[in-house]
């Protein structure tokens, strides 16, 4: 089974965010960047189909030369091979534009799974593995909680709403979005880092790039306030009123 993982770079949850002078972006040059979440669980269920099924797991990821640091904490953490979408114009991209780049990069590969975190932790669209399947012909489902293989069929645990959840089977080849929490995340062993610089990471550019159908008017960063609102009348009232304030007006459960 051959099984591409695509990954993405996004700044750490932990930096303080800085939006660049035109308030169309972050500040990229003094950010710190780390792997998307959610595609590390994507690439630790293409990791453990492997490890149950044989095959090959490739990362693939469509961004600027940075981009390199994941490709390379990917193949660290057990990875065959990846391919790097090279160019700056992906680091703002939407999901028509990335998705349309993957799947020029992967058409030629004979890919039986395609995996994808169910959505990035900047934008946060939750679109390029929906649109990837779209691009390259193949079935899809998303927010994924688990899968079973078996020869060429696929069956999969989607995650509904209000705590239901809904079987289905599919054919091979497919698209799936995997929804963080899947599994428990392995790290890479220094091993691994050893071996990932013997690794072959296949750089391309993208022929054309493709025309966003979205694009970035302004960002910004949410004023923080504070406000003290006294709760007034009796003990069983008072209760009654902070609960209700949590739930519908601060939303905190």
């Amino acid at each position: 089974m051959k099984i591409a993982v695509c990954i993405k770079q996004v700044v750490t949850r932990e930096w303080q965010v800085r939006v660049n002078d035109d308030k169309t972006w972050v500040r990229d040059a003094d950010a710190s960047w780390e792997l998307n979440e959610p595609d590390a669980y994507a690439l630790e269920e293409g990791l453990r189909l492997k490890e149950k099924h044989g095959g090959d797991v490739v990362v693939i990821s469509a961004g600027p030369a940075r981009a390199s640091q994941v490709i390379r904490e990917a193949l660290a953490r057990g990875a065959d091979r990846a391919i790097h979408v090279e160019g700056d114009h992906f680091a703002t991209a939407d999901a028509f534009a990335v998705a349309s780049a993957l799947a020029d990069a992967l058409k030629d590969e004979q890919i039986d799974l395609v995996l994808t975190g169910l959505q990035s932790d900047d934008q946060g669209f939750a679109q390029v593995g929906v649109v990837l399947a779209e691009k390259l012909g193949i079935a899809h489902s998303t927010i994924i909680m688990e899968v079973e293989v078996s020869g060429t069929t696929l069956r999969v645990k989607r995650e509904l709403e209000a705590g239901f959840f809904q079987w289905i089977s599919m054919p091979l080849p497919a698209a799936l979005t995997i929804q963080s929490g899947i599994n428990q995340l392995r790290y890479a062993t220094l091993k691994g880092i050893m071996a990932a610089k013997k690794k072959e990471i296949r750089v391309v550019s993208a022929a054309v790039p493709s025309v966003s159908r979205q694009r970035i008017t302004s960002i910004y960063l949410p004023q923080k306030s504070k406000q003290t609102r006294m709760i007034t009348g009796s003990p069983a009232e008072a209760a009654q009123e902070l609960v209700r304030a949590l739930r519908e007006d601060a939303r905190v459960f």
